[in-house]
């Protein structure tokens, strides 16, 4: 959930949607995200709308305090069912993230699943995923999570080394992975590890540590993206300043590859670029919905929204959020209406990372005539009417794309 929030029209402030948009709405995977803005500590490159309690000042303030902030966010669940009209939609998948979704009571996080229940509806399979870091978890709030519905938990374990993540501000115990995973486990929940890699002054040694570690807490699935040095960040003016170096572009391939070896070996196989689970059933469909382009519906303060080829975004600030939800005002900012070429794009840009690969019919002239040299050169490979990555078209997946939008 980027800090920086886009230009567009301005949203309409009942929240309506265009009829066009409508056509189809549940008929399509439909997904619930709920942003939770709340951190103990701000990670010096994490460039989310988060805040930290002192950045909120007073706990008074609505919508800024955490004892009050899962009210608002049950308010704009039930708009949503005022937006759709009778329109029958179940939510496939609900995932909170942030910020530190378990930063707030587990009673919270399953009020907010509640009133999803109600106005929505969850599919009998309905994936339910919280973010979590490892020091925000107990025994029994995973515990009562799992009795309250969720079904999977995604811990940001970031890196096994003290070091690194002390680098990235992190400051959980790394000693308390394997225990907030075991009592994630002993509560029935799917489990998914975080990792990040290209953190100035990780060694390939460090990574590797962190590889095993991850490993040997037996989780379903596992992310591993390359740190990205996002502008505004703290981790960004340190490198400006000469205290740290920028990540070179070999190194972080060079662990790229040695992640998708260790994980391999594991069991685990890639579906999304940077994403590896244990099977198709331990995916997390969720963000399937936005590579794949489905609906889902953005619930919090920044939070993003598509359905139907209209993209929205809500106010940043949880107090600015909360009152126009007091008010009856939607806290949608501003959209935009997504041209069939802009969706093409999305297309393009999304699904040529994913396992399944890409259809051909998607690319445009120019890229299709792309194609042969991108299979050439071993970035690429067509299996029947599809354009599929092959594991060296991976660590270069972003310029493969670029080659075949250009």
């Amino acid at each position: 959930m980027p800090s920086t929030l886009p230009d567009g029209e301005p949203a309409p402030a009942d929240g309506s949607l265009p009829a066009s948009a409508l056509e189809g709405v549940g008929e399509r995977p439909f997904g619930l995200y709920v942003h939770v803005p709340f951190c103990a500590v701000r990670c010096g490159y994490c460039d989310f709308n988060t805040y930290t309690a002192e950045e909120l000042g007073p706990a008074s303030v609505p919508g800024a305090s955490r004892s009050t902030y899962a009210d608002a966010a049950v308010a704009e669940v039930r708009r949503i069912r005022g937006v759709l009209g009778e329109l029958d939609v179940r939510a496939d998948t609900v995932f909170l993230g942030g910020g530190t979704p378990t930063l707030l009571p587990p009673e919270d996080l399953v009020a907010v699943l509640a009133a999803a229940r109600d106005e929505l509806g969850l599919a009998p399979d309905v994936e339910v995923t919280t973010e979590a870091n490892p020091d925000s978890v107990t025994p029994e709030g995973l515990a009562r999570l799992r009795e309250g519905g969720f079904t999977r938990v995604s811990f940001g374990m970031q890196s096994q080394v003290r070091h690194v993540l002390a680098v990235l501000d992190r400051t959980h115990d790394p000693e308390r992975v394997p225990r907030a995973v075991e009592w994630a486990r002993e509560a029935g929940l799917q489990v998914s590890l975080d990792l990040i890699y290209g953190t100035p002054g990780e060694s390939v040694a460090d990574w590797e540590t962190s590889l095993r570690a991850a490993l040997d807490c037996g989780p379903d699935h596992v992310s591993a993206y390359s740190l990205i040095v996002e502008d505004g960040t703290a981790l960004a003016r340190r490198v400006r300043r000469g205290e740290l170096p920028m990540p070179e572009e070999d190194d972080l391939a060079d662990k790229y590859e040695l992640a998708d070896h260790h994980l391999r070996a594991a069991g685990l196989e890639w579906y999304e670029v940077s994403n590896w689970s244990s099977g198709p059933d331990t995916r997390c469909r969720h963000n399937l919905l936005y590579w794949t382009g489905a609906d889902w519906w953005g619930v919090g303060p920044g939070a993003h929204s598509h359905v139907g080829g209209v993209r929205w975004w809500n106010v940043k600030h949880p107090a600015a959020y909360a009152e126009r939800l007091a008010s009856g005002v939607s806290p949608a900012l501003a959209r935009e209406v997504l041209s069939p070429e802009d969706r093409r794009v999305e297309r393009v840009l999304l699904e040529l990372r994913l396992r399944d690969g890409l259809p051909l019919d998607v690319l445009d002239q120019a890229g299709r005539e792309a194609v042969p040299d991108q299979v050439a050169a071993g970035l690429v490979r067509v299996a029947g009417d599809r354009l599929v990555l092959t594991d060296r078209g991976r660590l270069l997946a972003d310029g493969v794309v670029r080659d075949l939008l250009a």
